[in-house]
């Protein structure tokens, strides 16, 4: 009889028994053990961020006093705080996943054991989670030291992006399962890229005609970036409880998708 570990028992009352046995966290474990040997690779997507501000934040900032009364450096700042969480997210619940799946015949050898699919997608999200969050830490910490938090808010931040790098994590992970070879990934590429620059990273969304505000509004960076701006800058208001719900949803679909997927290919 395999023992259930504590704080599933809902979780296993609503999931059908072979779909989940409450065991993610040994995916997660494995995933420590791969990567601590390469932790350069890991820990790299951190730098870009870090570049994008010293050039634009500090670079071009120069040509720009302030946006929306916020100098112009503490307003890329907490934009590319976001992205760091979606960006760390999002390539590893696609490129890594997708090799696992198709090359390292990985998930076969999962489900010999008790685990299915959506300890799968569970442990692989939340991976994804740990390494958006690992990025996103270590931006909050490079702001810090440019002074460009100005509101004890800001303690929320990590949590907030942590809940953003498990909604794209989830969303990603999904839309792998449905990649056929590795030319496919260039429309994640097609999708990240516009998302990165046109969801008010580095302007406000009053420079767009009201069409294309309206289409900004509706993207999961856009509501990412709002999140971690008002935090850090302390314009906060209940309107925020709306970003954090959008992000829920979206995590929660994306896990059911994933699941539901993976369910599909792993035992057709």
């Amino acid at each position: 009889m395999v023992e259930r570990p504590a704080g599933a028992g809902l979780l296993l009352r609503v999931v059908p028994p072979g779909l989940y046995a409450g065991r993610a966290r040994v995916l997660v474990e494995r995933a420590y053990l791969v990567n601590r040997r390469a932790w350069l690779s890991l820990v790299s997507g951190f730098f870009e961020p870090v570049f994008f501000l010293l050039s634009l934040g500090y670079g071009f900032g120069q040509l720009v006093s302030a946006v929306d009364g916020v100098p112009y450096p503490a307003y890329v700042a907490p934009a590319l705080l976001a992205a760091s969480a979606m960006n760390g997210a999002i390539f590893d619940a696609t490129y890594n996943l997708f090799f696992k799946i198709k090359y390292a015949r990985l998930y076969e050898a999962v489900l010999a054991t008790p685990m299915g699919p959506v300890d799968i997608a569970v442990g692989e999200a939340c991976w994804a989670l740990l390494r958006g969050g690992l990025y996103s830490a270590g931006f909050l910490a490079v702001m810090l030291g440019f002074g460009l938090v100005w509101s004890p808010w800001a303690v929320l931040v990590l949590p907030a992006c942590l809940l953003v790098a498990l909604a794209f994590a989830a969303v990603g992970m999904a839309a792998t399962t449905f990649m056929r070879s590795w030319q496919d990934f260039d429309l994640v590429q097609l999708l990240v890229l516009p998302l990165f620059l046109f969801s008010t990273t580095f302007y406000p969304l009053s420079v767009y005609p009201a069409w294309l505000r309206a289409v900004v509004q509706w993207t999961p960076l856009y509501h990412a970036i709002e999140l971690t701006r008002a935090l850090t800058t302390g314009h906060v208001g209940w309107g925020l409880l709306g970003h954090v719900g959008y992000f829920a949803v979206m995590a929660a679909l994306g896990v059911a998708v994933a699941a539901r997927r993976l369910g599909r290919l792993l035992t057709a």
